[in-house]
């Protein structure tokens, strides 16, 4: 572990985390720049990624190219955790297969590795942008927060019908860019979930990770993040046909109300225009936007609307549509 930068400040630091690899850094140290300096409260940045190897370019990025000012860090090698993997994680087979499946899972198993009683847990994806001075919500004593997005990104399909037949219940909209919830979590059903799902077997891709939050959603509870003050990028229809008549991809982002929005999440081809939205001077407003926001109820994504939704999905696939819309 490395640490640096510790804060003269009395409040207590938020505890944030973020799995990350220094392949990504391309655009996610765009989410470190602007998260150590807009943050309003004092932050403990949690970087998890892979080998130690790895975590040697991160600590060079933070030292060397990045500004934490009052906020504490530290770094950790997936391997490093491996003595309270066996501590906490050991009677849980499932849990401890889903920690080594895709790197992204490891956003909901290694927190837990990193927290004790009722510690909090804020988690960040790296494609972000804090673009104003922003407090993180209230991280809620039960619950967990989430993001909300418009269409619903719960694949692969075989595996949300497989849970839903099993009576597992989702969450809608769910995006997966900003969380936070607490310890201590229940791993008997956690490990419960994970062996329905059959995690040794699905195929190791980011999405199941969206698809782990969104059950845990249904069944602690909590609630959205106001999608107005967290806010992620949606490739709708219009942006499409755009990006098919050749309209440069950072041009979209000039519609997007950075004034108004605590968090960016630029998903999918959209972090990669942070780099030059920012040398353009699109991203940065300095708003006050510190106090806090509501948190919508989960809305439950119901078996017949899914079917539904994977039906014209389907349609559109055999027409030809995400061929010809595919960038």
């Amino acid at each position: 572990m490395s640490n640096a930068a510790t804060s003269s400040s009395s409040t207590t630091p938020r505890r944030v985390f973020m799995v990350i690899s220094p392949v990504s850094l391309g655009y996610a140290r765009f989410a470190l720049e602007s998260l150590f300096r807009n943050s309003n409260e004092p932050l403990h940045l949690h970087l998890v990624t892979d080998s130690l190897s790895d975590k040697q370019k991160l600590i060079d990025e933070v030292t060397e190219r990045q500004n934490p000012g009052i906020h504490q860090w530290s770094v950790y090698a997936e391997d490093e955790l491996a003595d309270q993997e066996a501590s906490l994680f050991g009677p849980y087979p499932s849990l401890r297969l889903f920690r080594h499946g895709h790197p992204c899972w490891r956003k909901i198993t290694d927190p837990l590795l990193l927290t004790q009683g009722t510690e909090e847990m804020v988690l960040l994806d790296p494609d972000l942008y804090f673009p104003n001075k922003f407090s993180f919500e209230p991280t809620p004593s039960k619950g967990v927060l989430l993001m909300w997005q418009k269409p619903s990104c719960l694949v692969p399909p075989q595996i949300v019908r497989k849970a839903m037949e099993q009576g597992i219940q989702f969450a809608h909209h769910v995006d997966i860019g900003v969380g936070g919830w607490r310890a201590p979590v229940d791993l008997d059903w956690l490990e419960w979930l994970l062996t329905r799902l059959d995690v040794g077997t699905v195929p190791r891709v980011m999405h199941i990770e969206a698809i782990v939050w969104a059950a845990l959603a249904m069944h602690i509870g909590g609630g959205y993040l106001d999608p107005r003050l967290w806010h992620c990028w949606h490739r709708n229809q219009p942006k499409r046909i755009l990006r098919k008549l050749g309209l440069p991809g950072i041009h979209l982002l000039r519609v997007e109300d950075f004034a108004a929005i605590k968090c960016f999440h630029a998903g999918g081809e959209a972090k990669w225009w942070l780099a030059e939205a920012k040398q353009k001077g699109w991203l940065d407003q300095q708003k006050d936007l510190t106090q806090p926001g509501p948190i919508i109820p989960y809305e439950q994504l119901m078996p017949a609307t899914y079917y539904r939704e994977q039906r014209v999905k389907s349609t559109l696939a055999r027409l030809g549509y995400y061929s010809v819309f595919r960038t």
